[in-house]
């Protein structure tokens, strides 16, 4: 990638990361630049197709575009950072996040899931 479209991404995030808006001093991982579409389904690799994130949640994300909400266990399009309004979809729960729409939470489940599998 790029160094200065990675430089654009960092600097366009506030030191945020910008799924669940996690400030990176509160969190001990490393920071990705994370293809939102992924190469293998055609993303390019723009600023509007770029976000950071921590490395938990890019390896949790993974190519995935769609997510099961657990409360419809409909299929659905995970929050997309550049077209989604993070208000509409999240509630903050003190460090933690919680889904308001099946977006929401079906991004939220995919996020806390896929982590409580690789970590046991």
């Amino acid at each position: 990638m790029d160094p200065s479209l990675r430089r654009f991404v960092r600097h366009r995030a506030g030191e945020r990361f910008e799924h669940g808006r996690l400030h990176q001093i509160h969190c001990q991982v490393s920071r990705h630049v994370d293809h939102i579409v992924a190469k293998q389904h055609g993303g390019p690799e723009t600023p509007d197709n770029m976000a950071l994130a921590c490395l938990r949640c890019n390896l949790c994300k993974g190519p995935n575009l769609t997510g099961i909400d657990p409360t419809t266990m409909q299929v659905v399009t995970l929050f997309h950072p550049r077209q989604d309004r993070r208000a509409d979809h999240f509630a903050y729960l003190g460090a933690r996040i919680g889904g308001l729409t099946p977006t929401g939470r079906a991004t939220v489940e995919l996020l806390e899931r896929t982590s409580r599998a690789a970590h046991g």
